[in-house]
């Protein structure tokens, strides 16, 4: 009873359906993924889903998506999409083996860790055009060498979040997180306004009174990915489009052309949606940070943020519970054997709902619902069995077999 073909049969002695002709395997094997994927981890937290997750940071980067899993194809030619490896991140997290606070509320982490915006710094002066304009934030270097490791300061970059990761990579079966594009800046129209998060703005005021602003995308430069693409911001759902020029039909991106440089500070040859009036200031937001190894995190809307923001690259590991992968055929194992007879009487469930017949439902309902007792009490077991923490279990006394009874010689 550990391959897919055993819970299909199973299946069909619980709905009484034991022809192809009737129901496909599948189509059966399609309601197990769904299951699966769908029920299994919303309805019990199974601890041998509980596993760790790890990844290297890059340098400059703070805020890092939940990662997904690629597009799958299950028997026959249905493909699952895209969805999250994790169902979600907790304590403890580790940054290098050190143990750093975890937090899941925006309010307390940003009382620590504000994002403040520096003020208004006037960065260039309009002279009558759309551009090109070269734009240094005043606080960072601006210069032209190498960046060297680790580095003591940058500019937030913008960031794209799960939704607009899964709009980006659209038609691929290949996960590109962060957005890397071309230099064309074609997919910035292709993300959800809503997916963007920018952290960079360069606004201005137009000959009509209007304010100008174009912002960093969350996407990043092929082939550099420390250079943010530019754009200009819209409206709801997709009004985000990129920058282009007047002497080239397409929008245009390089390392010294419409892209800003996070560690240099330096947006060069921009070029804005409207002339710029001869003498009008053209102003630069950014959020600043001094960089270093993170000592807070922040689990908010799938994203992992880091405040400081690491200077270089730094193990992270996290307590998670992995959300379970979908079948692909026949001959495929069931992850934890224990789990068949469940997942059968969890996919039947769902066929004879969505088949009307509620007089089996309702008469299977109570082995389905032993079954799922059945397998939680194998994780309710081990977690039970897990001491409950106390001020002294942890101390160096607890740890080394010392008790309070012993600290006499002290």
């Amino acid at each position: 009873m550990n391959v897919l073909n055993s819970v299909i049969t199973y299946v069909r002695r619980i709905i009484k359906s034991p022809s192809d002709a009737v129901i496909s395997d599948a189509l059966i094997v399609d309601y197990i993924n769904r299951f699966v994927t769908m029920d299994v981890d919303a309805r019990i937290q199974l601890f041998d889903l509980r596993t760790n997750y790890q990844f290297i940071t890059t340098p400059g980067v703070d805020r890092y998506n939940m990662p997904l899993y690629s597009i799958q194809t299950e028997l026959g030619p249905q493909e699952i999409s895209y969805y999250p490896v994790y169902q979600g991140f907790m304590d403890p997290c580790f940054v290098n083996g050190i143990q750093i606070p975890f937090y899941g509320q925006r309010n307390q982490f940003n009382n620590l860790w504000p994002n403040y915006v520096q003020l208004n710094v006037q960065v260039g002066t309009g002279n009558g055009t759309t551009g090109p304009y070269t734009l240094p934030f005043p606080f960072l270097p601006g210069n032209t060498s190498p960046i060297n490791n680790p580095i003591s300061a940058c500019i937030i970059r913008g960031h794209v979040d799960m939704t607009g990761v899964i709009a980006f990579n659209s038609g691929s079966n290949v996960i590109v997180d962060p957005p890397i594009s071309d230099n064309a800046g074609t997919k910035i129209p292709q993300v959800p306004v809503s997916s963007v998060f920018s952290s960079v703005y360069f606004t201005t005021t137009g000959a009509d009174g209007a304010n100008i602003t174009i912002a960093d995308s969350g996407q990043f430069l092929d082939g550099n990915q420390n250079y943010g693409l530019l754009m200009n911001p819209g409206a709801a759902p997709y009004g985000n489009t990129a920058i282009g020029q007047p002497t080239i039909p397409l929008p245009f991106y390089s390392t010294t052309q419409n892209t800003i440089n996070y560690f240099t500070g330096v947006a060069q040859n921009v070029y804005f949606p409207t002339a710029i009036p001869d003498g009008m200031p053209i102003n630069g937001l950014c959020y600043y940070y001094q960089m270093g190894i993170p000592r807070s995190v922040l689990y908010y809307d799938n994203v992992l943020t880091f405040r400081a923001p690491p200077n270089t690259q730094y193990l992270v590991e996290l307590d998670a519970y992995l959300s379970p992968a979908a079948y692909l055929n026949t001959s495929d194992a069931i992850q934890f054997a224990y789990m068949s007879e469940y997942l059968a009487r969890g996919a039947a469930r769902k066929i004879l709902s969505d088949t009307g017949d509620i007089e089996q439902l309702q008469f299977y309902e109570p082995f389905f619902r032993e079954q799922e007792m059945l397998v939680w009490k194998r994780s309710q077991r081990q977690f039970t069995s897990t001491r409950t923490q106390t001020l002294y279990s942890q101390s160096q006394f607890g740890a080394t077999g010392w008790g309070l009874n012993n600290m006499s010689g002290f």
